[in-house]
């Protein structure tokens, strides 16, 4: 089997997992020791990825910014920052956002139609043109087309619909999940894994490698069993 990244999805979630409220308001209940441990992934990434809807609802990126894990990468002779790579079929994001104007390497994925909106720009050092699947984005050849260009190491943040995706091809290899202490509820509040889910016996299956608490927050490490 061909060597893709290696994939580590990190999200936070409510202790009823939940990643954002009902009305999809930006998730800011992760605590400083939890940015701290979100830096720490992104800092041994070459790559961080996430879908346009999460960058919407930010409207930024979280980039590295303790002393220590800058000088890590420079001991490694790695960037300050790692890439930063929007997927997005459409290409519609808002140009004004303060995304465009942290110092930092910017990709987007995307289509044809949505490669348009930027081309004549300056605002993605790449445009990556991806085919789709049923007018979606093929998650697979995104990842085979960063293993061609050397991205050994991706970290993604991000929304619940793509981890759907990766974890339909069987794309990721670690997960981090924090779990923390509040209750957000609603029908409707998106999970970590959207989609249309998996049958119970179709299932990804988990091993735990690593359980921390920290204050009143729990991080769990789990590796992702590879189908057969």
């Amino acid at each position: 089997m061909e060597k893709l990244p290696h994939t580590t999805v990190v999200l936070a979630m409510s202790a009823d997992g939940k990643i954002a409220d009902f009305q999809r308001s930006p998730a800011r209940f992760g605590s400083t020791n939890d940015k701290v441990h979100l830096e720490t992934q992104i800092a041994a990434a070459d790559a961080v990825l996430f879908g346009a809807g999460t960058l919407r609802a930010y409207g930024t990126t979280l980039t590295i910014s303790q002393t220590r894990l800058l000088q890590q990468r420079t001991t490694e002779n790695k960037p300050s920052q790692p890439f930063h790579i929007v997927i997005s079929s459409s290409g519609k994001i808002n140009p004004d956002i303060k995304f465009f104007q942290q110092p930092i390497k910017r990709w987007l994925l995307t289509t044809e139609t949505g490669a348009k909106f930027w081309q004549e720009g300056s605002e993605f050092e790449k445009i990556i043109i991806i085919e789709t699947i049923n007018d979606k984005i093929n998650t697979f050849a995104v990842w085979q087309h960063l293993k061609n260009l050397q991205i050994e190491r991706l970290a993604v943040l991000g929304g619940g619909e793509l981890v759907a995706s990766l974890l339909e091809f069987d794309l990721i290899d670690e997960l981090w999940l924090t779990i923390c202490p509040i209750i957000l509820g609603g029908n409707t509040a998106p999970s970590p894994v959207g989609g249309e889910g998996f049958l119970s016996n179709l299932t990804p299956k988990l091993q735990l490698l690593e359980v921390k608490q920290i204050d009143q927050e729990v991080f769990l490490h789990y590796r992702i069993q590879k189908k057969q």
